[in-house]
């Protein structure tokens, strides 16, 4: 495999120096791996803090800015930062009205951002966490105990991060990133297995006829495999997947997902499938997002999200939003 790389064990120290020469909104500690605003801690505002193994770019460094995250702490890649690192993270960002800590449901993220919540309350800054549980596929995997947390992370980290930029307190924006949380689903397609820098090859086998429904942002198994077929089949399996699970019954968050691997071209011609089958199933799609926002490193692939959104949360949706790979109305 090729890549464009200077090894292995430099490729995350790369990306933060890389990242730093070129978001200068950010504050990025590359020897502690950490990601912040470059105006934090901001006075007054409750602080978001997110993280996880590196690999699923932007999540979670690309949404650190006005409006979604106030720090990011990247692990190595495909695995979870370590408490330390995290509660750096926190006590950069602590303004005075606490701190929140949005976390995937992966067995090694859970344990360390307990962990470091633990630390962070030792040293007087009050922490609330939210778990993000969205993956409809499987109940367990190798990663977790329960349903993995994948896109709808997004979702949460914009919303909350909305409201925290608004001023509401840590209660409340702890309350509304659980609510995002629970009205989230997502299920992902694999059409080729992710390369990590450390093997140099693909993590699994996927023979060239086959695809993988139900697949794990880290190459977790799915549900089943089967012969490739099209994009108007793969999304009617996707919708079907997210929608019976969560029964919706207002407007959705859609988010067309590319897992690394597939061309916009590609998901924008999946994303026309999506929005004919939410429409067969007589769901109303809000607003849309579709681009590589939670990915697995150079995964062919794809993965459907939707949140089940009120006014209130449509009006934070919309609301600013400047990071790297998130930005409007500024």
């Amino acid at each position: 495999m090729k890549m464009l790389i200077n090894g292995a064990e430099r490729v995350v120290a790369d990306a933060l120096r890389g990242m730093a020469e070129a978001h200068p909104g950010l504050a990025v500690d590359v020897d502690n791996r950490v990601i912040t605003r470059s105006d934090a801690p901001v006075a007054d505002k409750v602080a978001l803090v997110s993280g996880g193994g590196s690999g699923h770019e932007p999540l979670h460094g690309g949404f650190v800015g006005p409006g979604m995250l106030d720090a990011a702490c990247p692990g190595e890649v495909f695995t979870s930062p370590v408490p330390d690192q995290i509660l750096r993270a926190a006590t950069s960002v602590h303004g005075g009205r606490g701190v929140l800590f949005v976390v995937k449901n992966y067995t090694g993220d859970v344990l360390n951002f307990d962990m470091a919540a633990e630390l962070a309350e030792d040293e007087g800054i009050e922490v609330a966490k939210v778990l993000v549980q969205d993956d409809v596929a499987v109940t367990d995997s190798l990663y977790t105990a329960g349903r993995r947390g994948t896109g709808g992370t997004l979702f949460v980290e914009k919303l909350a991060g909305a409201a925290a930029e608004e001023g509401a307190p840590l209660d409340r924006v702890a309350g509304l990133a659980r609510r995002v949380a629970d009205s989230s689903r997502s299920f992902g397609v694999a059409l080729g297995a992710p390369s990590t820098p450390a093997k140099g090859g693909p993590t699994f086998d996927l023979p060239a006829g086959e695809l993988e429904f139900g697949i794990g942002i880290h190459g977790e198994p799915g549900r089943e495999r089967r012969a490739m077929t099209g994009a108007a089949e793969i999304a009617d399996v996707s919708v079907a997947a997210v929608l019976d699970d969560l029964k919706p019954t207002g407007p959705l968050l859609v988010l067309v997902n590319g897992m690394g691997g597939t061309p916009l071209l590609e998901l924008y011609g999946f994303h026309a499938e999506v929005r004919r089958a939410l429409r067969e199933r007589g769901a109303e799609v809000a607003r849309t997002l579709v681009g590589n926002y939670v990915t697995s490193l150079d995964m062919a692939g794809c993965s459907v999200t939707v949140c089940q959104v009120d006014e209130e949360l449509l009006r934070l949706w919309d609301a600013p939003v400047s990071t790297p790979a998130l930005r409007w109305g500024r």
